[in-house]
């Protein structure tokens, strides 16, 4: 489901940019309030742009916050073409139409282990002393501030899936067509804003899309884990 997109029809959104991410956050709030207080549902962030984004989701809708590590693979020489992504766990995605010979690469490969080391060096980071992610039996929202290509995204969704999750959503505010065929034909549901029809980068659809941080990340889940502390105590005192 996407407020401003039809798939048969092909019509253009109105919508041209949101204020920013948290902007965006709560736009997609307001599209997935059957999910609201949810004992079920946890929200999966992909950091690091997609974290501020699951925060405002998770603090509106009243369900907890977790990250999902995914990282780009790009092009040699060309970092922002992305040739797949790889997620926790070591699932990799590869986008179709790259070449037999690159996906065999040296240099492919090489940006495979460097990757797997930077997830490891941010699992690290934000989870700290916390118990590492379980999907059992869950609903999972997986968010990002936008696809270009679907390639993390797809490789989130599946990382979900072999972690057991029960239902896998994924919520973006913007996407690309070809991105939103490709999680369509995987996600259990995709709610989105807007699929514009020309689609170059995920920052121009937005007016202030500075670089997220790691300190900015480990900050929101860590209000997150705070509210939802305090929240489970508050419960247990009424009863």
């Amino acid at each position: 489901m996407c407020m401003q997109f039809n798939m048969e029809h092909g019509s253009i959104p109105l919508k041209q940019w949101f204020e920013d991410r948290p902007a965006a956050g709560r736009e997609l709030a307001s599209l997935l309030k059957q999910y609201q207080g949810r004992q079920d549902v946890l929200v999966l962030g992909l950091p690091r742009g997609g974290v501020p984004v699951a925060s405002e989701i998770s603090r509106l809708l009243e369900l907890p916050l977790d990250v999902l590590i995914v990282r780009k693979l790009g092009a040699p020489g060309q970092p922002e073409f992305a040739l797949g992504a790889i997620a926790s766990g070591g699932t990799t995605v590869i986008n179709e139409g790259i070449l037999a010979w690159f996906r065999d690469s040296p240099a492919l490969q090489r940006q495979i282990r460097v990757q797997r080391l930077e997830i490891e060096r941010r699992e690290k980071l934000y989870r700290g002393d916390r118990a590492p992610l379980r999907l059992e039996n869950q609903t999972v929202i997986l968010v990002d501030d936008g696809a270009a290509t679907g390639a993390s995204m797809l490789a989130a969704i599946r990382a979900a899936r072999q972690l057991d999750a029960h239902k896998v959503v994924v919520a973006l505010p913007v996407l690309s067509v070809d991105a939103y065929r490709k999680l369509t034909a995987e996600a259990d549901d995709l709610v989105c804003v807007s699929v514009p029809p020309a689609f170059i980068a995920v920052g121009e659809w937005y007016q202030q899309f500075e670089q997220t941080g790691d300190e900015e990340v480990t900050d929101l889940l860590a209000r997150a884990a705070a509210h939802a502390q305090g929240s489970s105590k508050a419960s247990r005192d009424i009863t």
